[in-house]
């Protein structure tokens, strides 16, 4: 992001005096990695931090700046970071061995551990990532069904592979985005969030779509909620037209409930994506789904049928060190109050968050469900009363056009006053996290806020939307 005023900002000029370890590796990165990162979302103006330690809600970069941390590892590490059982775990199984090109008995305890806990989970397959999860998942939705198309939902996401990788946050109109063929697009049906006439009217009129496939609160975490209702419809609807139902419960899975969204809601899908937590937050992912859907994996059912097999390898699928954190992890989720205890704390933090915006005289609304908070920063410049505002309203439209610029200025205050949220974007809560931590996050944002208002940022957003 550029900006034409960056010599006199006040905000910069601290990030900088705070980060200067950060900014020589940054200037090295870019020598060896396109534009110096190895992750779309870290990107960020002029430079991202670099981590190197934490610990439970917490984390320190090399320069030696201390974070409240919301971005916890992706979404990885609902426990936090380095719990000590997670960490036990992974250090007994790497006495024994990082990696046997062999069985291990700890896959079987991980797949029973999902199984019980994931409804749709009637057999497990594990990937290396949630993208591998996902582009499994599309293709036992073919073999199983014998169809071709995927109807997926615009801006929700599921990982860069061609078959998803347009229509999340540009190319909406279905088009492939640059690298993908225009033949995989072609076999992509793409409607508006939540629309569910549209995808009754697609199902009736057009008999070769394999799957319909969603993140089950909503696209890209709950950025634009989705209802149980809408569950339900596309369950009923999906089992009416002999179409497969997809969670993508990479992120939702173990958060929002030990038994992912499909268990709080009711709803269960025909396959199920995970990863992120269902490691532990090492690498690693899986596909969770009825017997019959992976059994298209099974050698002896595909010898006994006289059917091809999907196949499907993976050099890392149920690493060792992964298995043993995912284990690890699960049970305390199980045999805890984990999920709920990340989502009372980031109820109390978005309601905080709020108030702060409507004394502060700011448009814009802090929400999301879970553990989860998304910033909606207004860019069309409606009224909006930031403790009323009503998220189920939002569409793709009131959240394009974003000021980068502002809100690049909004990230690095946060980071200056020692929070790191998930970039501009919110972030996610840990069941790590305290009301200290909240409290200490509440006087950050105001703090970051009036520093944005005292470099004639804001006003001008507050004046545009008549607060």
């Amino acid at each position: 992001m550029a900006d034409g005023s960056a010599a006199e900002s006040k905000i910069l000029a601290a990030y900088r005096a705070r980060t200067p370890r950060a900014e020589a590796l940054a200037r090295q990165a870019r020598e060896v990695l396109p534009s110096g990162i190895v992750h779309d979302s870290r990107r960020t103006w002029p430079y991202s931090i670099y981590g190197d330690h934490a610990a439970g809600s917490h984390k320190w970069d090399v320069d030696g700046n201390e974070y409240v941390d919301y971005y916890g590892g992706h979404g990885s590490l609902l426990l936090g970071h380095q719990h000590p059982q997670v960490i036990a775990a992974i250090q007994a199984q790497l006495g024994k061995g990082m990696h046997l090109a062999a069985a291990n008995e700890l896959e079987i305890e991980w797949a029973r551990r999902i199984q019980a806990m994931i409804p749709s989970a009637e057999r497990v397959r594990f990937t290396a990532s949630g993208t591998e999860a996902t582009q499994l998942a599309i293709r036992l939705a073919r073999a199983a069904t014998g169809r071709a198309r995927i109807l997926r939902f615009k801006s929700h996401f599921h990982g860069w592979h061609d078959q998803v990788a347009f229509g999340v946050n540009d190319h909406l109109d279905g088009s492939p985005s640059v690298g993908v063929l225009s033949e995989v697009a072609a076999q992509t049906a793409l409607v508006s969030p939540n629309d569910v006439a549209a995808v009754e009217r697609l199902l009736s009129e057009h008999k070769d779509i394999a799957a319909v496939m969603l993140e089950p609160i909503g696209s890209s975490s709950g950025t634009i909620p989705t209802s149980p209702e809408v569950l339900n419809a596309l369950r009923e609807l999906t089992s009416r037209h002999g179409a497969l139902l997809i969670f993508d419960e990479v992120v939702t899975g173990f958060r929002v409930h030990p038994g992912g969204a499909q268990a709080l809601f009711g709803v269960t899908p025909d396959i199920t994506t995970l990863a992120k937590i269902v490691a532990g937050g090492m690498p690693g992912g899986a596909v969770g789904a009825r017997k019959d859907i992976l059994d298209w994996l099974d050698f002896d059912v595909a010898a006994s049928s006289k059917r091809e097999r999907v196949n499907h390898q993976g050099t890392h699928n149920a690493h060792p060190c992964s298995a043993a954190a995912g284990i690890a992890t699960l049970d305390i989720i199980r045999d805890s109050d984990a999920c709920a205890r990340a989502s009372a704390l980031a109820a109390k933090l978005r309601a905080g968050l709020n108030e702060v915006l409507e004394e502060e005289g700011i448009p814009w609304a802090i929400y999301g469900e879970h553990s989860f908070f998304h910033l909606h920063s207004n860019p069309l410049g409606e009224a909006i009363r930031p403790t009323s505002f009503d998220a189920r309203k939002l569409t793709i439209e009131a959240l394009k056009g974003k000021d980068e610029r502002m809100l690049g200025k909004l990230r690095l205050a946060m980071l200056v006053h020692g929070v790191d949220m998930k970039g501009f974007r919110g972030g996610i809560v840990s069941a790590a996290h305290t009301d200290a931590d909240i409290a200490f996050t509440l006087d950050a944002w105001r703090k970051s806020l009036r520093d944005l208002k005292a470099e004639e940022t804001l006003p001008k957003i507050a004046a545009a939307a008549g607060a």
